[in-house]
């Protein structure tokens, strides 16, 4: 079901719309974000096309994409459980926010309600997550959000021919609610 979940904060996510398209466009339209996405998020178009990409997958179960939004529906941020394993009830988590709300504990918030929903509606049982090493902003995201460090993959991800470590967390639904 694609509810609109209370996040806490005065946050609500919400599934993608077509309407988000230009604030995806303004989002991605930092170095730091256009590599993350994996394709130019540089015209409505293909902005639309990235937000029909999240609604097709809440079609096909496969992934449940969130706008994290503000009280008077202003996008923040993302968050995300995709590649959803079925079989074994796990689900991998991204997020991400706007330039003005980092710091701000939107990321965190969306990640806590994210988590919340998926080990409910879905009925996920362990989600995982990824972030480089260099990103102790993320780092502190997952922390908070419940994601306990599982582990590192050396170098795994390479931007720009620089290749990173990639520190995993994960949170299982039997784990303590983050306080």
């Amino acid at each position: 079901m694609r509810d609109h979940l209370d996040a806490g904060q005065g946050l609500v996510l919400r599934p993608w719309e077509t309407r988000d398209a230009g604030a995806v466009v303004a989002a991605f339209a930092l170095p730091e974000m256009e590599r993350q996405s994996g394709e130019p998020l540089d015209s409505l178009d293909a902005a639309g096309r990235w937000v029909q990409a999240r609604v097709a997958q809440w079609e096909s179960g496969s992934g449940y994409a969130f706008a994290v939004v503000s009280g008077d529906d202003e996008v923040l941020g993302g968050v995300m459980v995709s590649a959803v394993d079925r079989r074994h009830s796990t689900g991998w988590v991204s997020y991400w926010t706007t330039l003005a709300a980092r710091g701000q504990g939107v990321a965190t918030a969306g990640c806590r309600a994210l988590a919340d929903w998926a080990f409910g509606d879905p009925g996920l049982f362990r989600l995982e997550l990824g972030h480089r090493v260099n990103n102790p902003a993320s780092c502190r995201v997952a922390s908070r959000a419940g994601f306990l460090v599982e582990g590192l993959e050396r170098q795994k991800l390479a931007y720009d021919g620089v290749r990173f470590d990639v520190e995993l967390h994960a949170r299982l639904a039997t784990d303590p609610v983050p306080g």
